[in-house]
């Protein structure tokens, strides 16, 4: 029997309760015809008849890696370089100029999908911390845009917002095969590390204490409980005064105790 396109309302809600369970993503009814666009293919690829066998599927523990696959296509969100500029402005103007001594400054883009944020972040303090040492850790729930991140390799189409000085002095423009795509510069790479985290668990991985992180653009999709889990998560691994950055149309009103705002979308963290 080929397989079906359509999605039933029961079948649907198995999917909202299990994407929930594994990432704390709060998925709508609207995004019904997303869902079906985005995991139809699989179907088709196992040769299933519905969405409620290929959900049985997934709960069988020999198919853990089309688990990661569904989460991987539902997880994945449009991202580019020097989103949000007025974040990068405040880092640039308000918190480097004031970094000093011998401990490299830490970044972490906690949700960075295909890797813009964090290059837009090593190029900043490439740029303007100069001989002083840094580092960049990325993490994300997908694994298929974690691969895409530790390449840095992007079609020329995604340097729409890099300044022109960035580009030629941190991007390396692909010739040959490699025409119409640019990859970021080795100098910047070997500074950033990406590690597979779902931000709704503990974090077991040793990634260590940051001067700032930046968790933008990602708890629009979680309800207050899971956003108060996911920093909870996240606060232990922010120094006593450092800033938490989130998207322009995200709050933590009534998130944390721990951090105060200083700006609209950047907090600070407690002493």
């Amino acid at each position: 029997m080929p397989p079906s396109s359509a999605i039933t309302d029961q079948e649907f809600a198995l999917f909202q309760r299990l994407i929930y369970k594994i990432a704390g993503i709060s998925m709508s009814d609207a995004k019904k015809v997303l869902l079906v666009g985005r995991l139809q293919k699989r179907l088709r690829h196992y040769n299933l008849d519905s969405f409620s066998a290929y959900y049985r599927m997934l709960s069988r523990p020999e198919h853990a890696g089309e688990l990661q696959t569904m989460v991987d296509l539902l997880t994945t969100n449009e991202t580019y370089f020097f989103r949000e500029p007025k974040h990068f402005e405040f880092l640039r103007d308000e918190v480097l100029p004031h970094h000093s001594g011998p401990a490299p400054f830490r970044v972490w883009s906690a949700a960075s999908s295909t890797g813009e944020e964090a290059y837009t972040l090593a190029m900043l303090l490439a740029e303007h911390l100069r001989s002083a040492p840094w580092e960049i850790v990325g993490s994300d729930i997908s694994t298929q845009v974690l691969e895409k991140a530790r390449r840095g390799h992007y079609p020329m189409g995604r340097n729409e917002g890099i300044p022109p000085k960035f580009l030629t002095k941190y991007c390396r423009k692909g010739v040959r095969s490699q025409e119409g795509t640019f990859l970021i510069a080795s100098e910047l790479r070997s500074n950033v590390s990406f590690y597979h985290i779902n931000l709704t668990q503990p974090i077991s991985e040793d990634i260590g204490k940051f001067n700032t992180i930046f968790l933008r653009n990602v708890m629009i999709y979680f309800d207050l409980e899971t956003k108060r889990q996911v920093v909870q998560n996240i606060l232990p691994r922010l120094l006593p005064g450092g800033y938490f950055v989130i998207g322009h149309s995200e709050s933590l009103n009534g998130i944390s105790d721990g951090l105060r705002q200083i700006r609209p979308t950047i907090y600070q963290k407690l002493r």
